[in-house]
């Protein structure tokens, strides 16, 4: 962390500098990635993305966003209330994601197909939600890309009883090179402020997406979303999304349900 005084100056100084540290990732395992990603499209499959807590918006990058492309899927923790019968009251507990008995539950509720490869994001990587979706992951034959800060996760003991991490369980491991604690800028005394691993996150995310484009456009046109406030947005993105449906969160009804 920097001893600079917070300020916008300060951490855009910070940040800057960490990204381009993010950056030399691009030459190594986020070529990795793409092709365990690229390969699963081909082969029929889709993205499915997890997160938990802040590390929610890296599913949000990865699926559903216009330039993204459109074989992606969110699991969500909100799942078990509207998929799996649980009463909206448990979403209210602040711990949920550090709990293990509830992530195999929201893999199944989403029913993957063999082919799908998976992107858990979590700055920690010790929270028992993330490792139980990671096991179950690996347990059912998918690829697994995790996006974390490796050196913060090693700080910490694994609330899993396994006592395993994310980087443990993943075959592609991608760093957000975010501090321990993902707060970079220094307060007088204790603590600091201004977290870094959503903004990281998202780069990683972003180039992993580039590289996967750019292996399937040898096969063709990949399917991407295009921006809803584009002229022509909603029906572009509908008929890509019902090549998928059933198996992603749509953005658009289904073709059947809009013509009605």
């Amino acid at each position: 962390m920097t001893e600079q005084t917070p300020s916008a100056v300060s951490y855009v100084a910070t940040l800057k500098s960490l990204l381009d540290q993010v950056a030399t990732q691009a030459e190594g395992p986020v070529q990795d990635a793409a092709q365990l990603l690229a390969d699963a499209v081909r082969a029929g499959g889709v993205i499915q993305a997890f997160g938990t807590g802040h590390s929610e918006a890296l599913s949000m990058e990865l699926s559903g966003r216009a330039g993204g492309l459109v074989a992606t899927n969110r699991l969500l923790l909100s799942d078990l209330v509207l998929r799996g019968g649980e009463p909206a009251e448990i979403l209210t507990n602040g711990a949920l994601e550090r709990e293990s008995g509830l992530a195999r539950r929201i893999y199944e509720l989403n029913s993957p197909h063999a082919a799908d490869a998976f992107v858990i994001a979590s700055n920690s990587g010790v929270n028992g939600s993330i490792v139980e979706m990671a096991q179950t992951v690996k347990e059912n034959g998918h690829p697994l890309i995790a996006i974390t800060s490796v050196g913060g996760s090693k700080s910490l003991v694994s609330r899993h009883p396994s006592g395993q991490r994310l980087t443990d369980l993943a075959d592609v491991v991608l760093d957000n090179g975010a501090p321990f604690g993902d707060s970079v800028l220094d307060l007088p005394g204790d603590g600091a402020v201004c977290a870094v691993s959503s903004i990281t996150a998202a780069l990683l995310a972003q180039m992993v997406t580039a590289e996967v484009v750019r292996r399937l456009l040898a096969d063709g046109t990949p399917p991407i979303y295009m921006s809803a406030n584009v002229p022509g947005g909603d029906e572009h993105n509908r008929t890509l999304e019902d090549r998928y449906d059933g198996r992603i969160r749509r953005t658009t009804q289904p073709a059947s349900a809009s013509s009605e």
